[in-house]
């Protein structure tokens, strides 16, 4: 089975398709033509994925699961602790929105200080509020990924205003206009490089690689 049929049998993208096999958790066969030929078994394997990955199993134990090391039950005991300790986190995080609502007041004559040490003293005994340096930290990542394509556009133009000032000019020599054209393209290659690397840390991580349907 070619991989848009596949990926057509199943609901899961072609990218997580080749995501899962780069963690090594099905190793399709290749066909005369060079081309992914998924097996049945293959495609189980992939049903089985996305079932686990639809109740948020780490990819992780889901590698364990297939090769035998941790079993089914272990698995989903071990998930059930996980599940009630992120219900016990909206549990806090609504009963904070439920107090606020109820006191019918504007945010700045609200106590902000009084709830704010009650989150860390709630965070002190295990509760988690979402992680806002993290969260940020993302947001100014992309920033800079705008930042270094804006950079790219502007060495280009400067690259094609001097290409076309030399040929404008025919006296020009050929090794002054290679000489010239090195530190643009140099700066849009490094920038290009840096960019990638930047764009891989936004979008990386298993969650939001692996649970796109």
């Amino acid at each position: 089975m070619k991989i848009n049929e596949t990926e057509q049998a199943i609901g899961i993208t072609k990218k997580n398709i080749r995501f899962y096999e780069q963690q090594g958790l099905l190793s399709p066969s290749r066909a005369a033509n060079g081309y992914r030929d998924y097996s049945e078994a293959d495609v189980d394997a992939l049903r089985r994925i996305k079932l686990l990955r639809k109740l948020d199993i780490p990819l992780e134990e889901i590698r364990q699961l297939e090769s035998g090391s941790l079993t089914l039950e272990d698995c989903l005991q071990r998930h059930l602790i996980v599940l009630a300790r992120r219900r016990k986190n909206l549990e806090a995080i609504e009963g904070f929105c439920g107090r606020m609502l109820s006191e019918k007041t504007s945010l700045q004559t609200f106590p902000v200080e009084k709830l704010l040490a009650e989150m860390d003293d709630l965070e002190k005994g295990g509760t988690k509020f979402l992680d806002i340096q993290k969260k940020d930290k993302k947001r100014r990542k992309q920033y800079a990924a705008v930042a270094a394509g804006c950079v790219i556009l502007f060495m280009a133009w400067l690259l094609a205003v001097m290409v076309w000032g030399f040929t404008a000019e025919a006296g020009t020599p050929i090794l002054v206009m290679i000489f010239m054209a090195l530190f643009p393209l140099a700066v849009i290659g490094g920038t290009l490089a840096a960019l990638i690397q930047r764009f891989k840390e936004i979008e990386g991580g298993e969650i939001d690689e692996a649970s796109k349907y």
